[in-house]
């Protein structure tokens, strides 16, 4: 059911029709009420956390799933290669948030860390911190691991107490839909707002064209995702892609997705070569609290590596976890963006220097 309303709603979300029309009075109560917000933060400028820290924000501002998960991870693969020692805070959604952040690295619990941010931590082996106060969750991250020196937002773009200095927005197809404010259309902030960013990533599938909606934009890239390895989800043995098709071309296969766009889970695997005999979708960030895979007639199941953090406790040996790669139509953005944070680190190192140097006298 509640897949079937979102669905619903992203279709009405594409146009200016009725249902758009009936809810534009809304929009502009929510207009006025994040327009306040905004204005109550810069009035008081001491509210901003900006940490000593170089901070990251990857967000978006379409509601729903645009493909945030894999930018971060590449991110972080990206900043580690050019010598950072990156660490990720996230809000943790879906997980039992505790009063105090919770922080770890490697194989963490997706019930008290979140389904994203367990993933995150597993694939990047970058240490996570997560709690709704983003502020909190950088000093706590800071403490448990002294040797990280960028801090990687995923997601937060419109936690304004969080303090940040490179902004990426990831959208996909869709772009702003029919460039309205929710409820009457799918924008958490106004269309103008993709004006300030300094990069934005269309995650696209293959025959697909990005509307930004932005103009001025400091730089724009496209990423497609395709299958890179595939693990089994019992065992944790691992093929490369075209391995584990040839070895798997005859049997009968279904997929099932619990993410923001199932959709594009299923269309990446057809395109890349699966025949599918059913696909599922589930509701984004579903709980797994029993196997929806039982009443499934497949010799194989793909599922998602977000979704394979939840599923290792069923015992089903037809589970497979495909991990796809990114692909960027401009992969020297990632340089800029290691550029930026080296000119940004030492200015707050020089200002902390400075400030230190003046609180001697």
């Amino acid at each position: 059911m509640r897949v079937r309303i979102e669905r619903a709603l992203h279709a009405a979300w594409r146009k200016k029709g009725l249902f758009s029309l009936l809810m534009w009075p809304f929009s502009h109560i929510y207009g006025a009420v994040i327009a306040r917000r905004k204005a109550a933060y810069e009035s008081r400028p001491e509210r901003v956390h900006h940490d000593t820290l170089p901070v990251v924000v990857v967000g978006n501002i379409y509601v729903g799933g645009t493909g945030k998960t894999p930018v971060v991870m590449a991110l972080v693969d990206a900043l580690r290669a050019r010598g950072w020692q990156p660490g990720v805070i996230s809000r943790g959604y879906g997980a039992r948030p505790g009063k105090t952040p919770r922080a770890g690295q490697g194989d963490l619990d997706p019930a008290l860390f979140g389904d994203e941010p367990a993933l995150i931590a597993a694939r990047t082996q970058a240490p996570v911190c997560v709690h709704p106060d983003r502020k909190a969750a950088i000093r706590r991250l800071r403490r448990q691991y002294p040797m990280v020196d960028v801090v990687v937002a995923d997601d937060g773009l419109q936690h304004l107490a969080l303090g940040r200095d490179v902004e990426i927005v990831v959208q996909d197809a869709r772009g702003i839909g029919n460039g309205r404010l929710i409820p009457a259309g799918p924008l958490r902030e106004p269309a103008s707002r993709l004006e300030t960013v300094d990069f934005i990533i269309n995650n696209l599938q293959p025959g697909e064209t990005a509307v930004t909606g932005a103009a001025g934009v400091a730089h724009t890239v496209d990423m497609t995702l395709e299958p890179v390895r595939v693990e089994h989800v019992q065992t944790g043995q691992e093929w490369s892609w075209l391995d584990w098709l040839a070895r798997h071309e005859t049997g009968r296969c279904a997929a099932v997705a619990a993410i923001g766009r199932p959709e594009r889970f299923f269309d990446m695997l057809r395109h890349s070569g699966v025949v599918l005999d059913q696909a599922r979708a589930l509701p984004d960030h579903y709980s797994y609290d029993h196997s929806p895979f039982t009443d499934l007639d497949a010799d194989s199941i793909l599922i998602t590596p977000k979704d394979a953090v939840k599923c290792r406790k069923f015992d089903d040996s037809r589970l497979y976890s495909v991990h796809p790669g990114p692909c960027f139509s401009d992969p020297t953005w990632l340089d800029l963006v290691h550029e930026l944070l080296q000119a940004i680190s030492v200015r707050k190192l020089t200002s902390a220097r400075s400030e230190a140097l003046h609180s001697e006298f």
